[in-house]
């Protein structure tokens, strides 16, 4: 069995920088990535991007270009399209690659799967053309593709990000639904003082709202009640804004209200997690040097709790440093503090960012005919009335009703189902956790599966 100091597993920001700079200490690096190409979901497309396509998406992705050439030189060895599914605890990770299965013995494992959208559980929300925000940017990077007349929906900085973008792509959104509680502002404004140490991050965002505005976008704040009509397909979305009630219509429809972290792998290997009140998501418990609770798993990037791109790279070369020094190479200390203080300035806009934009109470609390599992078509009322029969916690809710147990296996519906249930309860999400993660992580083909003969097997 191949051996390595460390396997990588995403080339996004964090997995990219990390690679980078354990590599260039002399530590034997693979990274396994489930994409083709390195740039992960914020970088996604970077080497192939147009110069048009790369005006469009501004220069923070273009600031991609140059962790990824540099990751392209580095000592790393790079396996694209490579789909972990299993880790051992002895950190035997298990992968996929162009139809057979492989394993490799790492000393430490890096997970730096980044995030995922909050799921958006909207009457309406699986009808065809309806999308994620982050679904649009996808089409955007990866295929020069954009919606035509879409009404963008939700809050958050991608939200804005998004419609910035399409209206320099030269098809600006119909509308942009911003669903922001009233109050928010006042709520976050005692964040401010901390959040100007970051001030670059205030004024783009600024800007970009602005720019939207400028081109005629009609946007409509503080939304609630909203719905999305159509019998077969999206023909319109409805809501209540100052008052009354407005009705678009359109057969593009992106939602959006943040990202949570990735915690499959975590999860998979039972490293120990807590609820973030902050950001309403579960994040793993690390040490300062982004150890979980399972020895030699570490976390690097937005797995360890949103904090974005440029933050995600930071964490990414600190944590590919400090390998490095456990391992017993030389590591000048002044590389970690310059690191450490550009990331805690990172970090400086994050509360104030978190308590503007939290999703809104609705979004974790949906009415009982809307579906939560899509895979298994399961609906809130069933996981409620699942859980006034005794059920728990999402894992008996699983075995009840299967949630979670579809092609996605649980991503998509997982903190949704653990806040239903804690609500349901009285109690908090921390207290009824998350479902168990088993291997396969991601779907195999059970042909593959047969065919895998790990080295130590009889």
């Amino acid at each position: 069995m191949r051996s390595v100091d460390v396997v990588v597993i995403g080339a996004g920001p964090a997995g990219m920088s990390c690679a980078v700079e354990a590599s260039a200490a002399g530590l034997s690096v693979l990274v396994l990535d489930e994409n083709p190409a390195p740039g992960g979901q914020i970088w996604r497309g970077i080497e192939t991007a147009t110069e048009r396509r790369g005006r469009i998406l501004g220069p923070d992705y273009g600031a991609g270009r140059t962790v990824a050439q540099a990751f392209r030189a580095s000592k790393a060895d790079y396996l694209p399209s490579a789909l972990v599914w299993n880790i051992s605890t002895e950190k035997v990770v298990e992968y996929s690659h162009r139809g057979a299965s492989h394993q490799v013995q790492a000393g430490a494992v890096v997970s730096a799967t980044g995030a995922f959208e909050r799921p958006n559980p909207l009457p309406g929300w699986t009808l065809p053309g309806v999308t994620t925000v982050g679904a649009l940017q996808i089409l955007l990077k990866s295929a020069g593709l954009v919606e035509e007349d879409a009404v963008l929906v939700g809050s958050g900085p991608l939200l804005w990000l998004m419609a910035a973008q399409l209206v320099d792509a030269g098809v600006p959104p119909k509308a942009v639904v911003e669903t922001t509680p009233k109050g928010r502002v006042l709520a976050a404004l005692r964040h401010l003082p901390r959040a100007l140490r970051a001030r670059d991050y205030l004024w783009k965002g600024l800007a970009l709202m602005r720019r939207v505005k400028a081109a005629g976008v009609p946007v409509h704040s503080h939304a609630t009640g909203i719905r999305i009509e159509g019998k077969d397909q999206a023909e319109a979305v409805s809501f209540a804004a100052n008052g009354r009630r407005v009705r678009i219509e359109s057969g593009h429809i992106a939602l959006h209200h943040g990202v949570v972290p990735n915690q499959q792998v975590t999860r998979l290997m039972r490293a120990e997690h807590v609820w973030d009140a902050s950001q309403m998501c579960f994040r793993p418990v690390l040490s300062d040097m982004g150890e979980t609770s399972v020895a030699g798993l570490f976390v690097a990037g937005d797995g360890t709790g949103i904090g974005g791109a440029k933050a995600a790279a930071l964490q990414g070369r600190l944590l590919g440093l400090r390998l490095a020094a456990r391992a017993g190479r030389s590591v000048a200390p002044e590389r970690i503090e310059r690191l450490s203080a550009g990331l805690a300035r990172e970090g400086s806009v994050r509360p104030f960012l978190e308590a503007l934009y939290a999703p809104p109470a609705w979004i974790n609390a949906p009415e009982d005919a809307t579906i939560v599992c899509r895979c298994e078509e399961i609906t809130a009322g069933q996981v409620r009335a699942a859980v006034d029969l005794g059920a728990p916690g999402p894992n008996q809710v699983k075995s009840y009703l299967r949630s979670g147990m579809g092609p996605c296996q649980g991503r998509v519906c997982g903190l949704l189902v653990s806040q239903i249930i804690a609500a349901k309860r009285g109690l908090p999400p921390q207290k009824d956790d998350y479902y168990r993660i088993r291997p396969p992580m991601k779907p195999l083909p059970l042909t593959e599966l047969a065919a895998y003969r790990p080295e130590g097997a009889k």
